[in-house]
């Protein structure tokens, strides 16, 4: 774990291309060989570090369906949670580091992944919308536009700026899901 969060902490910092393993494990004072023991090539780390902020996004999502309340109040759980990974380390990397880096299978890899979130979120928008907590709307569109504002802070937050990520989170949240709600 130690390796993998030094890598996505210079991958986010300095991109993947200008990040080599040698960095990363002169970060650590251990051999580059021992990364490749562990963890393989620059690649196989990025899509660790990818997968790491994919999993954190697909337990929130798994949380915020098993939740109670109607449709807005798990989409609302969901954008919270969304909303926070993405600022921190490995949910900050899946925003900064296009996947055009990858090679195809690595691509691939990673797209079923952001599939998976991306449909989880609109499903919870049209769960919303059936049971009339959410206005009606085109659940893709609407679960594209929460992605895209969502992805926005993890670009700009900063870890020792004057909010914690989960006061932007709320602020944001607060701000889209009204914009989601009945007329």
């Amino acid at each position: 774990m130690a390796v993998l969060t030094a890598a996505v902490r210079m991958f986010n910092a300095r991109g993947y291309h200008a990040t080599s393993l040698d960095d990363v494990a002169a970060s650590l004072g251990v051999s580059k060989p021992t990364i490749y023991h562990y963890l393989g090539n620059k690649e196989q780390v990025l899509v660790e570090c990818l997968t790491m902020g994919m999993d954190q996004l697909l337990d929130a999502a798994d949380k915020a369906r098993a939740g109670l309340g109607k449709g807005i109040d798990r989409l609302r759980a969901f954008l919270l949670s969304y909303a926070e990974v993405n600022m921190e380390e490995f949910g900050r990397c899946n925003i900064l580091t296009a996947n055009e880096t990858l090679s195809p299978d690595a691509r691939e890899t990673i797209r079923l992944l952001k599939r998976r979130i991306h449909a989880t979120l609109e499903d919870l928008v049209a769960e919303g919308v059936a049971d009339g907590s959410i206005a009606s709307c085109d659940a893709r569109f609407a679960a594209l536009t929460l992605a895209s504002a969502l992805n926005g802070p993890s670009r700009w937050h900063r870890p020792d700026g004057p909010q914690t990520p989960r006061e932007i989170a709320t602020i944001l949240v607060d701000f889209l899901t009204a914009g989601l709600a009945p007329r």
